[in-house]
């Protein structure tokens, strides 16, 4: 006589109750989303940092800052190249906004050497800092979606085993016996829900981690760009004292 085959994975799940095919299903939607978040995460960070090296390569090859503005236009995910595009709008807005100020005092119009105030460079470095809060919140997007899935899998997945365990103590009461046979089943289909739980939360989790740190890193590579930016602007318009007096009194 063959003794019985052992029951897989598989048949056990397509044994198992509503519950816990219920509970199995909404863990691998949390999977498969969590999956989904990671890889596209994965891959824009990738290319993100690939176009930050490119353009600082440029960056620090160059102070003509309409050269650099022209190859930060090309890059398409690069949050330096953003910032940079940020920077170079305000100091073209006021540089603008400096010539239209000279008309009305019916001064020449700002030579390439024009000058910025204190107050300019304040401006561009508030734009700077609103920029990198926009960049910080654009890596960020979702990941919240990947703590829920590594603080909730888990219980969602032990909700599942209690759940297993109840149905099959009620079967030994109706059957009136509690051999090894007759309770494993049960209790192998109920731990499926557990593994199945952990299986989606530590890949949420670790990953989850991760990007944070890279996020941390990418912050703190940001905050260094604004000040080499303010300081090119600064060697590129020299600052003036005069003109934001004048300005101060119109």
């Amino acid at each position: 006589m063959i003794p019985d085959q052992p029951l897989g994975v598989v048949e056990l799940i397509i044994q198992s109750s509503m519950m816990a095919k219920g509970v199995l299903l909404i863990l691998l939607i949390f999977s498969i989303t969590s999956w989904a978040i990671m890889l596209n995460k994965y891959f824009v960070y990738r290319s993100a940092r690939s176009e930050d090296n490119k353009f600082l390569e440029v960056f620090s090859k160059t102070e003509n800052l309409t050269q650099i503005y022209s190859f930060a236009k090309e890059l398409q995910v690069s949050p330096l190249a953003r910032l940079f595009l940020t920077g170079y709008r305000e100091l073209y807005l006021f540089q603008e906004m400096a010539k239209d100020d000279r008309k009305k005092r019916g001064e020449l119009p700002l030579s390439s050497g024009e000058k910025l105030t204190e107050r300019d460079i304040k401006g561009i470095s508030l734009a700077l800092n609103k920029a990198i809060n926009r960049e910080v919140e654009r890596f960020s997007k979702r990941l919240e979606f990947l703590a829920t899935t590594g603080s909730t899998t888990p219980f969602i997945g032990l909700f599942g085993t209690v759940w297993g365990i109840m149905h099959s103590f009620r079967s030994i009461g109706v059957q009136g016996t509690a051999s090894i046979g007759g309770v494993a089943p049960g209790i192998a289909e109920a731990l499926i829900a557990t593994a199945a739980g952990l299986v989606a939360a530590i890949p949420a989790v670790i990953f989850f981690n991760y990007l944070n740190n890279k996020i941390f890193v990418l912050t703190s590579t940001m905050d260094d760009f604004c000040q080499d930016f303010i300081y090119l602007a600064e060697k590129n318009f020299t600052l003036s004292k005069e003109r934001e007096s004048s300005l101060d009194l119109s």
